[in-house]
Order: structure tokens, then C-alpha cells, then sequence
């Protein structure tokens, strides 16, 4: 079962035109809401997006910023951290490729990394900027005092833990023994 995004602005091909056609983009509550428990979110306070939209045959080319207020829980202590998130994009929306067997891999170049693909006549703005987001959400957000909360637990630091699995600090154990 295919669930629909929770913040979808479709766009139909046929209405877009060959010169960049301004948009705006903005979650409501509802939106915001479903957004954050996908992407495991205390909260996402907003949710935006200005871009302009350009096809050129079958390629749309959506360019523009978004901009959110999440808050996401530190890694360490639970503790929530409020974050902006603003980030410049470029997105180039495509056919589904049709040749090549279902489960066969695909390989893109860098440049194409920011390449969505989709199938029939219209392309979902909203849930491409949703995963902008995503994308740019820090993996790691760690609150004041994380560090002391992660070494009470017994957590090594990452300079800890190479000292320890060097050869050397073998060598030094034994040297002790």
C-alpha cells in the first residue's frame, strides 16, 4: 500500500511553462505535524519553500530555498534542540527510466544526485522539498553538556577509542604487564 506524502503540491507538466514560473510552498499544522514523526522530530515549527519552476520537454527544473524551525532531540540526553535549517537547491525532476530490469542498480554521477524521478504527468513539489529537509537535518544534534552525558555512560570519545585500538597502546599494556 502506497502511502501519500504528508505535505504534497503536485504540479502537472502541461501547465508549467519553458520560462521560470515563481512559486512559494508552505506546510500547514497538519502538514508540519505528520512531517515531524516521519523524520523522528520533537516538532517542526515551519516549513517553507520559494523556488521557480521551468520545464524544458520532459525535465523540470525546480530551483529556490527552503527554510524550516525544527526541533529535533538530542542523540545523548533526549534534551530538545530548536535548529534553522535553510538550504539553496536545484532539482531536476524526470521520466522514470525505462530501460533496465526493475531491481537493477542504477548508477548517478554526482550530478545527478539532485535527480527525482517520477511517472505520469505531474511531479510532487511539497514532497520534494520535505525531503530537502530531511537531507539537511543534522544526524548528531547534541545539547550542552551531551559530551559529559555520553562519558558518564561509558561512551569514548573518538580520540579515546583510537588511542586505545592502536598497536601502541598494545604494546604499552604489555609493557606494564
Amino acid at each position: 500500500m502506497i502511502m501519500a506524502p504528508e505535505f504534497s503540491r503536485p504540479a502537472r507538466l502541461d501547465t508549467l511553462p519553458s520560462v521560470a514560473k515563481p512559486m512559494t510552498v508552505e506546510a500547514s499544522a497538519e502538514e508540519r505535524a505528520a512531517l515531524a514523526a516521519r523524520f523522528d522530530l520533537v516538532a517542526i515549527d515551519r516549513l517553507a519553500a520559494t523556488l521557480t519552476l521551468q520545464r524544458d520537454g520532459e525535465t523540470v527544473t525546480a530551483k529556490g530555498r527552503m527554510e524550516a524551525e525544527v526541533t529535533q532531540s538530542c542523540v545523548a540526553t533526549g534534551v530538545p534542540i530548536p535548529a534553522h535549517v535553510a538550504e539553496d537547491f536545484t532539482i531536476l525532476f524526470r521520466p522514470e527510466p525505462q530501460d533496465g530490469a526493475p531491481d537493477e542498480e542504477i548508477e548517478l554521477s554526482e550530478a545527478e544526485c539532485d535527480v527525482v524521478f517520477y511517472e505520469g504527468a505531474m511531479i510532487d513539489i511539497g514532497e520534494a522539498v520535505a525531503e530537502t529537509l530531511s537531507l539537511n537535518l543534522d544526524p548528531w544534534p547534541r545539547a550542552p553538556g551531551a559530551e559529559d552525558a555520553l562519558r558518564a555512560a561509558g561512551v569514548k570519545s573518538e580520540e579515546e577509542a583510537k588511542r586505545e585500538s592502536s598497536p601502541f597502546a598494545g604494546l604499552a599494556a604489555l609493557k606494564k604487564k
